[in-house]
């Protein structure tokens, strides 16, 4: 989050945006009743259960709602407006 963003979708908001931040919760549920019978770790899945692999956080454009990557905010804003 040290890099200007320009919104890939607007193209207008270079200010305002929300960060999204990611935490999985890794879980095991009652097949029947949906309850919660476990929490685990990271290191306690098993082979069956993947651990995520999605992004740390995303970033959603305060202006348009627009919800990526922050790669996308990043990229466009060194092509609208060139490196800074």
């Amino acid at each position: 989050m040290s890099a200007p963003y320009c919104c890939p979708v607007c193209r207008t908001n270079r200010m305002r945006f929300t960060i999204i931040r990611q935490q999985p919760q890794y879980v095991r549920l009652h097949p029947q009743t949906g309850e919660t019978i476990e929490e685990l770790t990271q290191t306690e899945l098993d082979a069956f259960h993947q651990p995520y692999k999605g992004d740390d956080y995303l970033v959603q454009c305060g202006i348009c709602g627009t919800i990526e990557n922050e790669e996308r905010f990043v990229k466009m804003a060194q092509h609208s407006f060139g490196p800074k």
